[in-house]
Order: C-alpha cells, then sequence, then structure tokens
C-alpha cells in the first residue's frame, strides 16, 4: 500500500482521504490552516466513516480504517516518503502554482502529483515543477467519499505511463476514472453541469417555471434513467434502431432546442437572489449539513441500485453494459 498525501482538508479533501484509507492506504493529511484539521476535517472524515459502515472492506471498523489516517504539521513532514500526492486547495491560480512550486521541489522524484481541479487546466500550474512528466489532474466529484467518478486529464508534459498508473491508482481505490483526451476549461463534468444549469437559469429567469420545478424535472425525470445509462444510452434504448433511429426521428427537434437553449443568459445578482430565496425556504441554509448527510444516504442507496441489477448485455456482474 501506497502513502497517499492530502493537502487541502475541504470536504474533497476529506473525501480522498475517506477513499484512499478505505482502500488500504497510509494517508497523511496536511493544510496550511492547522486549526481546520482538528476543527472541520477529522470530525468530517470519522462522520463519513460511520455513515459507510456496509460499504467497508470486509473484517475491518470504521477505526480501523481511521487509524491509518494522521496529520503532518508542516508541508516537508507531509511529502516525506509521499508516493502520491493529491491536492484539493481553493480554485486560484496563483496558490495551486505556488504549492506545487513547493511540492515538486520537496516530494520524491517518482511521487505521482495529483491535481483536484475542477476549473483550471493542469498545464497552467503543473508545467514548470520538476519532472512535470509525473502530474496530472485527477478531478472528482463532490464528495468523491460517495461518489467513484474521476476525470484523468493529463498536460501536455505528462508521461503516457503516468495517466496509467493515475488510472491503476484510482481503480484500485474503488473509483471510476474517465480519460480526457485534451484540455479544456471545466473538463467534462462540469462542462455539461453548468451547461444546464446555464439553460435552468434562463427557464426560470424568464418565468417558464420555478427552480423547484427544475428540480423536479431532474430528480422525477432525467436523472432516473441518467443514473443507470446516461444521456446516450437513454436515447439508443429509446428507439427500436438504437441511436441512430433515435436522432433520425428527433434530428430537427434537437438541433432547433439546442438553436434555443440560451446558455448564454445574461442573469445577474436579482435571479440568483430569488432562486436563493426559494431553496432556502425549501432547504434553511442553516441546516445544509444535516441535508448532507441525507443526500449521501442517498448517494449510496442509488449506488447499490446501480450495482444490484443486472442489464440485458452485462456479464452478470450487476453492472449495466456501458452507464454512458
Amino acid at each position: 500500500m501506497a502513502r497517499v498525501v492530502c493537502i487541502g482538508v475541504g470536504t474533497v479533501g476529506c473525501g480522498w482521504a475517506t477513499v484512499f484509507a478505505r482502500a488500504g492506504h497510509e494517508v497523511v493529511l496536511y493544510d496550511a490552516d492547522a486549526d481546520a484539521i482538528a476543527a472541520r476535517a477529522l470530525p468530517r472524515i470519522e462522520a463519513t466513516l460511520e455513515q459507510l459502515g456496509r460499504e467497508m472492506p470486509t473484517g475491518e471498523t470504521p477505526a480501523d480504517i481511521r487509524a491509518r489516517i494522521r496529520v503532518a504539521g508542516s508541508l516537508e513532514e507531509a511529502l516525506s516518503g509521499a508516493e502520491v500526492v493529491q491536492e484539493s486547495v481553493r480554485e486560484d491560480l496563483a496558490i495551486k502554482r505556488a504549492l506545487f512550486d513547493e511540492i515538486g521541489a520537496a516530494a520524491p522524484d517518482d511521487c505521482l502529483l495529483l491535481s483536484s481541479t475542477s476549473a483550471l487546466p493542469g498545464s497552467q500550474f503543473l508545467s514548470d515543477i520538476p519532472h512535470p512528466e509525473r502530474a496530472l489532474v485527477g478531478h472528482p466529484v463532490n464528495p468523491p467519499s460517495h461518489i467513484p467518478l474521476v476525470e484523468l486529464c493529463a498536460t501536455p508534459l505528462t508521461a503516457p505511463e503516468t495517466v496509467e498508473r493515475a488510472r491503476r491508482f484510482y481503480t484500485e481505490a474503488g473509483m471510476e476514472p474517465i480519460t480526457v483526451n485534451k484540455e479544456i476549461d471545466g473538463f467534462i463534468l462540469n462542462r455539461l453541469q453548468y451547461t444546464l444549469v446555464a439553460e435552468a437559469m434562463h427557464l426560470v429567469g424568464e418565468g417558464y417555471c420555478s427552480a423547484a420545478d427544475i428540480d423536479r424535472v431532474m430528480t422525477s425525470g432525467l436523472a432516473l434513467r441518467w443514473a443507470s445509462i446516461g444521456p446516450f444510452m437513454t436515447a439508443h434504448l429509446n428507439a427500436h434502431e438504437g441511436f441512430a433511429g433515435f436522432v433520425g426521428q428527433l434530428e430537427g427537434m434537437m438541433k432547433k432546442m439546442g438553436a434555443d437553449a440560451r446558455t448564454d443568459y445574461d442573469w445577474g445578482p436579482d435571479l440568483v437572489a430569488k432562486i436563493n430565496d426559494e431553496m432556502t425556504r425549501r432547504q434553511p441554509v442553516g441546516a445544509i449539513p444535516d441535508a448532507q448527510s441525507w443526500r449521501d444516504r442517498r448517494i449510496l442507496a442509488t449506488r447499490r441500485l446501480q450495482s444490484g441489477d443486472t442489464a440485458p448485455g452485462a456479464k452478470g456482474d450487476g453492472t449495466a453494459p456501458d452507464r454512458g
């Protein structure tokens, strides 16, 4: 098992620490705000391990896994003997550049360097470090302790074997990596997510529906199919002739809706405040931690459902042939 260093202990960093410790690795936590580790990170990790209960490796308890996580008092201490680094600090280019300058200089030369950045191209802060061929983006979905997707995106200087090493590392830790073949702002998940949200802002802003209605369209409509098979497989199964047949029937509508969608809708603070007020009435901000715990339990239940039914074309392992 590897020594994995998690730098930055927000929700993403804590999620990663849980993932790696459950996989059997020794995990070292470091954050420039030392007080945040004791006050927020360790309690969050312990609560997550308790919630994951039945998902634990055979014969292990939350306490067994927690014992593999320790705290370093300095970055140099954290990086001593490190085999993998997962960085999850704030989305600020200057901060990431400065941090990876330190990491690149202090980490062992063969240490795998991974960034959780959700928006910044890795080449902007991973290229000017010692041995840039060992560094790439490993972008998760928040919280990675519950959601297995991770997007691997190399920089132009990343070695192909580094990408494969990262893929093996994440896969063996229970994650499901995809490859982003070339750099693009936001990678794949956020481009899809924010495009949909932009059109949702347009629909609410122009009075077509409420924010609650948008959420219901997803949870009672699109998400019921997409949780298992994704949009392309949904289309493929919605026509007797498969995806080509679906497009053949609906191409005109698809292109018209795509052209009509207002992903460039100029929403402003008034619309943000209106939606925030509606969301707050439904879910008070002070109770968000409890709601996050409820959300995470629902995510786990969905994942169990995803893996529990054998779909047509599957190999009997309880997973669909391709979830899209």
